[in-house]
């Protein structure tokens, strides 16, 4: 607990306030050691086959010798950029068994000591020698990105590694510079290392930031008509109250993308800064005097509340190993999608009983919370900027200016205009070039400007046919939570029972078998619209209509998990700036969406309205079923995508 709050705000305003009295970290503590390879190297000695090894906790050497395996880990730096990566895996892509430990364990000790064998520091830094183990930071940030055929297998190295304290020897570059890195394998800074309860604590605290900016956003619409009555305007104008919020949660991760990125700045600051002046600005929202302020800080509201669009799932992706990441990531992207589906049921009761001011009050009880859980608990997960602080702490622990962390070097060249370019530009570019990319976005733009478009005939139907009122329509929407239960328990019995057992069995599979889900949810979405749109009238119970909202629900859920996974996997190296490009075409949707759902069903009427977002529906059964037969082909004319394939043929002759 106290290691986690240290690397919460809280902790880090503490050690600023009390000069790094209180809170300290290890290199800060009096009793404090580097390993053994580590005091070698930086005295320029050759890092040999040894038995003892100073610890970490000031005990004696002998006794860290029975505790701790101390051979230590080497690794060498890429021929192109010095920058370390681990050399092919000897173990084969699946889960290890507890059989595989021993012969595993005794692969990695040979492939150390056979590294360590007759080299000296001098010849660490050269490039002809490959088959090493190496810096599991480095590691996860390989040229093919995170989410790739070649971190699996790093993943199951380090688990097999972590059962071990085995200290690891940071490589040297060529000016000589000692690249900071973990100190054991089982070092607790590192993240991928942190106990279960850690992980699900900030698990849980993304989840949670990530479902109140959310439902922020439609926790509006049971105000619109004490807005239209109190600043003399419109239904539509009334309505861009939850249009022009979407669109800054669209628009912001275009910005704080990049900004987390960085090393220098990590994801915390973006987190706390931004949620902070989310919960400012909620308290004039909800006190707003005019209709053009409350429009301006309704903007302000969803530009500094997406952060965690942007960057949750990668804080989640810093934490858990690929094999875990899915079911990690379906907790948030339920956080994400139940959001605007809980919010009118949230203020649909009070706002009737009190004013149209009370939603906005909600949003402010439920923000600050949130807040203060995250200044208490949420700790840095980017390693890069975790060893970064790590070097700045040995550089005045050691006054060596040689410790460095690989982030410091890359960023050495590096200009924050270059990154804000890219960050902008590289999206928009991939999108228009390639097809595969251009068809993602543009399905998810329609089944999103679709969901938001229920905020809208909801109104139109539940208390015209049914008679209900505000505080009943939002109970209505607690079958997006029922179909998100479902949607969850599908996709998790597919990756269960089906895609992680042929990991096992077969290696890591081609791109285009994570679709394999869609395929039959895609039909999904079109039969739910069209039975609610057929079905919304007094004569039928309101209960079928409801049943197709749900068939909808839960069929595009799992269509975006499987669209969601299969995106990274395929673009590893644009991952994060694709995500932000895909958040903002599908708020820009979204947005446009709320105020042409008003003329749109008063026109054309429920029936025929809804009938035409099903028929647009139909492209997504079109498109999934076409990128899943030749994903494949386009990737390979694509000069953005990742071309690499299994090592393993069975997966991709049993798919045809």
């Amino acid at each position: 607990m106290a290691d986690l709050i240290r690397d919460a705000p809280l902790g880090q305003v503490v050690r600023w306030v009390t000069k790094n009295k209180y809170f300290k970290y290890p290199e800060e503590r009096e009793d404090f050691q580097l390993p053994e390879p580590w005091i070698q190297l930086l005295n320029g000695e050759s890092v040999t086959d040894h038995r003892g090894s100073g610890s970490n906790s000031g005990s004696d050497a002998s006794t860290a010798a029975e505790d701790k395996e101390t051979r230590g880990i080497l690794r060498t730096p890429s021929p192109s950029n010095g920058s370390t990566r681990r050399a092919s895996s000897p173990f084969p892509s699946r889960a290890p068994k507890d059989d595989d430990l021993e012969e595993s364990a005794s692969h990695a000790e040979e492939a150390a000591s056979g590294g360590r064998r007759g080299r000296t520091h001098s010849q660490d830094h050269l490039h002809h020698h490959e088959e090493h183990l190496v810096s599991h930071e480095h590691a996860q940030r390989t040229e093919l990105g995170d989410m790739t055929a070649r971190r699996l297998e790093e993943d199951e190295e380090h688990e097999l590694e972590k059962t071990k304290s085995i200290p690891i020897v940071p490589q040297t570059t060529k000016d000589g510079a000692i690249l900071v890195d973990w100190y054991y394998t089982d070092d607790p800074d590192n993240p991928y290392n942190w106990t279960r309860n850690k992980r699900l604590t900030v698990n849980f605290i993304i989840c949670i930031y990530t479902f109140v900016v959310y439902t922020t956003s439609a926790i509006y619409t049971t105000s619109e008509g004490g807005i239209e009555n109190r600043f003399h305007v419109s239904e539509i104008k009334a309505t861009l109250g939850l249009s022009i919020y979407v669109l800054g949660y669209g628009m912001g991760p275009l910005i704080f993308s990049p900004l987390s990125e960085i090393p220098i700045i990590g994801r915390n600051p973006v987190y706390i800064v931004t949620m902070f002046l989310f919960v400012i600005i909620s308290i004039p929202t909800a006190f707003a005097p005019n209709y053009p302020g409350l429009m301006v800080l309704r903007f302000l509201q969803g530009f500094f509340g997406s952060p965690c669009l942007a960057s949750g799932g990668a804080s989640l992706g810093d934490m858990y190993t690929l094999m875990a990441l899915p079911y990690a990531m379906m907790s948030w992207v339920a956080a994400a999608y139940c959001g605007p589906a809980l919010g009118p049921l949230l203020s649909g009761f009070a706002v009737p009983a009190e004013s149209w001011r009370w939603s906005l009050f909600e949003s402010l009880w439920a923000s600050a919370p949130v807040f203060v859980a995250m200044f208490l608990f949420l700790p840095e997960t980017s390693s890069a900027n975790i060893l970064l602080r790590r070097a700045r702490r040995l550089r005045k622990l050691t006054g060596n200016a040689r410790f460095m962390s690989q982030s410091e070097i890359d960023q050495r060249n590096v200009h924050a205009k270059d990154i804000f370019l890219d960050a902008l530009i590289k999206p928009m570019e991939i999108t228009m070039k390639d097809p595969a990319v251009l068809f993602v976005q543009v399905y998810t733009a329609i089944i999103y400007g679709i969901y938001y478009s229920f905020f809208e005939v909801f109104p139109l139907v539940y208390p015209v046919f049914y008679g209900m009122n505000l505080g009943e329509v939002g109970l209505v929407f607690l079958c997006i939570l029922v179909s998100c239960i479902i949607g969850i328990v599908i996709y998790t019995a597919y990756l269960y029972f089906y895609m992680n057992p042929r990991i096992e069995k077969y290696g890591w599979p081609v791109q285009e078998d994570r679709l394999i889900p869609a395929l039959p949810a895609s039909v999904g979405p079109t039969i739910g619209l069209f039975l609610f749109a057929w079905t919304a009238r007094a004569s039928i119970h309101w209960i079928v209509p409801t049943i197709g909202i749900t068939i909808y629900g839960a069929t595009v859920f799992i269509v975006m998990q499987a669209i969601f996974v299969y995106i990274p996997l395929s673009y590893p190296r644009y991952a994060a700036s694709l995500f932000a490009a895909n958040d903002f075409f599908r708020s820009a949707l979204a947005c446009g969406s709320v105020l042409f759902a008003h003329p749109l069903f008063h026109n054309l009427g429920v029936g025929r309205g809804v009938s035409l977002l099903g028929g647009l529906s139909v492209i997504g059964i079109i498109g999934i079923w076409l990128l899943y037969f030749y994903g494949a082909r386009l990737r390979k004319l694509s000069k953005f995508a990742d071309h690499g394939e299994p090592a393993e043929e069975p997966v991709a002759e049993e798919k045809h």
